[in-house]
């Protein structure tokens, strides 16, 4: 390993540990994901969700997506008795990347996260920094990095500089500039498309069979 590739690693792991302690306090950090940059808070934490609905100017009858670091935290959020097996193909099929998979939420699952209270939709991203902070932390809940209806945002120092004070910590992962993830509902045993995004309607439909 060469000196400035251990000095990066060092700088990550920090950035990294620095996030893990912001979200325990339950502030609002900003993370990259495979798509754009996001707003993250532990949805565990009592008014955490809160903060973020507030400094997106979010309505909160639009749900947060929530994402985890794999397979098995998805099955833990999902009921009444984890994924269904629609949501499991899918999810073992485009995990991770960019597929939001929204499906009925667990019985005991009181998180703040707005919508319903009925569904939630859960992710898995291809970026191993949001990963690395789901498997430390546990599931997130997020929303894309800008004001409600403005762009997202795709670098770390964009983030910093329009939220301020405000996102205590911004992960940085170099520039996420890509198509949103295709939104898909199973709750209820029946796929449907709700947003179009960088997966074909096509492709998911194929890969929904048994």
């Amino acid at each position: 390993m060469t000196e400035n590739n251990e000095t990066e690693n060092n700088e990550v792991a920090s950035g990294l540990d620095d996030a893990v302690a912001a979200l325990g306090a339950g502030a609002v950090i900003g993370i990259p994901t495979d798509t754009v940059y996001g707003l993250a808070v532990d949805p565990r934490v009592g008014g955490a969700t809160d903060a973020v609905f507030v400094l997106k100017q979010r309505p909160v009858t639009l749900e947060l997506p929530v994402l985890v670091a794999d397979v098995d935290q998805a099955d833990a959020l999902a009921g009444p008795d984890g994924l269904s097996g629609l949501a499991r193909r899918l999810a073992e099929r485009f995990w991770p990347g960019p597929l939001t998979i929204v499906v009925e939420r667990g019985n005991r699952l009181d998180w703040e996260i707005g919508g319903d209270g009925r569904t939630i939709g859960l992710r898995c991203p291809a970026h191993p920094l949001a990963r690395a902070l789901c498997s430390m932390v546990g599931p997130l809940a997020t929303t894309s990095a800008n004001r409600h209806g403005e762009p997202p945002l795709t670098t770390a120092s964009a983030v910093a500089e329009g939220f301020g004070h405000a996102v205590a910590v911004v992960v940085d992962g170099g520039v996420c500039d890509a198509t949103p993830s295709t939104v898909v509902g199973v709750a209820g045993g029946a796929l449907r498309l709700i947003r179009q995004g960088a997966l074909s309607w096509s492709e998911i439909e194929q890969s929904a069979v048994r």
